[in-house]
């Protein structure tokens, strides 16, 4: 059947984005495939087609709950009910229901954590799996920038469900990265799929700014004046609902603050109605924007500067999807790296953290056939956030006591939480290098990638002659002038700290 017919008949498009076609021709071709592609080319629609002419199940690897409920609600709407997600937004007896009954579902979105749980890995292994998807697939490589301990188990999980055709996705991934997914899944033979990571209608601007409290009048002035709607980024969930606040309070736009510290429906509410035009502006942390599904997205603006460069490029990827002009703009002001080193440290377990647990174990370890299981009630008691936890867990209970001492696997979870710290600043300083570079900014990201700008693109850049301006509203001046005296701010800025001392 010709693919294009089936693009029309079944999802409504008239033809393929970057990318798309070949990838689908490579699954149908029976080929693995490594594809990455450009954040907003649809890379859902690169396992969903091919899904409806292969038998059995689509079975989708994915690192968020966030994400796998947008592809779920994505797939409904274009008419296909034989979906799932197997996560914890699931109530126990939804769970249930859902695993007697799993071979009613075509498409299977589940996280790596619950694959590697028995019970609900022998249920899957009853199924025919036709095509094995591992989206954000950077995840599986140590050199990634976000690694997942359990992504680097998926191609032992592939032979228990005896080798099928693989599909791994990323839209950020360095050579380096994609090699070790290569390695990782043990696939032999692989159909490389490699589009530019360029998007020529997102142009970049840095705005530089001398002091940090400068950035909430310019993201005022910033939010007052550019085409709508926006996404404005922040590593800080307070100061997200802070600024959503400020721009609602002074009229400047309808403005909601997103981050996981709201509940699932909230969440959901205020996804919605910026999807449907009742918000202009969502005031973000990076938990907004994985599968959303808003192709008119006119700016993105990050309040902090993100912790990679691939990060970067994925949130920025959110603007633009219709193919019209759109801007990210990113503030900076000098020792801007210093909350991402900190938001870096607080997500690998500290020295102090690794001691304390260990000799919790010369205490009370418990061997089952050689190996250390965890008590869970250390993890409260040693102040380990999910994450940290998870990075010790996986590295205690995968380890045989019969081949290593305790003393021995304590040294090797340090080894691996300073190499991982090393990685992660490393990052960082790439990213502050190039915010502070005089070079092409869209040059210094593809030459990052291993790539060359072929095309180059006319005021690209603020560095190649880029102006705000042109990504204004042609009726700028009747919006309310946000320009403010230092006063005028310094009495807003008090206004809003009390008022979060008041919600607090």
């Amino acid at each position: 059947m010709e693919l294009e017919k089936v693009l029309i008949e079944h999802f409504g498009y008239p033809s393929f984005k970057t990318g798309q076609k070949e990838v689908i021709t490579s699954i149908l071709s029976g080929h693995h495939t490594l594809a990455m592609l450009p954040t907003g080319t649809g890379k859902s629609l690169c396992y969903q087609l091919p899904g409806l002419m292969l038998k059995g199940q689509i079975l989708i690897v994915s690192p968020l709950l966030s994400l796998m409920q947008d592809q779920v609600e994505h797939f409904k709407k274009f008419g296909e009910k034989r979906v799932i997600a197997l996560n914890s937004f699931l109530s126990a007896d939804e769970r249930k229901n859902a695993l007697h009954q799993l071979k009613q579902y075509k498409y299977i979105f589940i996280s790596p954590e619950m694959l590697m749980v028995p019970f609900i890995l022998r249920k899957l292994q009853e199924l025919t799996v036709s095509l094995f998807v591992v989206d954000e697939a950077h995840c599986i490589s140590q050199w990634g920038f976000d690694f997942r301990p359990d992504y680097s188990k998926l191609g032992e999980i592939r032979k228990k469900f005896g080798d099928p055709l693989t599909l791994a996705l990323t839209a950020t991934a360095t050579k380096k990265v994609r090699e070790d997914i290569i390695r990782s899944l043990d696939l032999d033979e692989i159909k490389k799929i490699e589009s530019t990571i360029d998007r020529p209608n997102i142009g970049f601007y840095v705005k530089e700014l001398l002091e940090f409290r400068e950035k909430q009048g310019v993201v005022c002035e910033l939010v007052a004046n550019l085409q709508k709607p926006g996404i404005i980024y922040f590593s800080s969930k307070k100061m997200a609902e802070q600024m959503a606040s400020l721009l609602s309070d002074k009229g400047i736009c309808r403005a909601m603050a997103y981050h996981s510290g709201l509940d699932q429906s909230t969440r959901i509410l205020i996804q919605q109605q910026f999807v449907y035009g009742q918000l202009d502006v969502i005031c973000a942390t990076s938990a907004f924007g994985m599968g959303i599904n808003k192709d008119n997205i006119r700016f993105v603006i990050h309040y902090h500067m993100p912790m990679q460069i691939e990060s970067y490029l994925q949130e920025i990827g959110r603007a633009g999807r219709d193919g019209k002009p759109s801007i990210a703009i990113l503030l900076y002001t000098p020792g801007d790296e210093q909350l991402p080193i900190q938001l870096a440290e607080s997500e690998l377990p500290s020295e102090q953290q690794i001691d304390w647990l260990f000799n919790k174990l010369d205490e009370k370890r418990m061997l089952i056939d050689g190996k250390m299981t965890l008590d869970i009630n250390l993890m409260d008691l040693g102040g380990f956030s999910e994450i940290q936890w998870r990075i010790v867990e996986d590295f205690v209970i995968n380890t045989s006591l019969e081949t290593i001492s305790i003393k021995q696997l304590r040294n090797i979870i340090k080894e691996f939480v300073l190499e991982r710290l090393a990685i992660k600043k490393n990052n960082i300083y790439r990213m502050k290098k190039w915010a502070e570079s005089r070079l092409c900014r869209r040059q210094n990201i593809l030459q990052y990638f291993d790539e060359t700008l072929l095309n180059k693109v006319n005021k690209c850049c603020d560095i190649c002659g880029l102006q705000i301006i042109d990504y204004q509203t042609s009726h700028s001046s009747d919006l309310p002038l946000v320009r403010k005296t230092e006063q005028n701010w310094k009495e807003l800025l008090a206004k809003i700290l009390i008022n979060s001392e008041l919600r607090e």
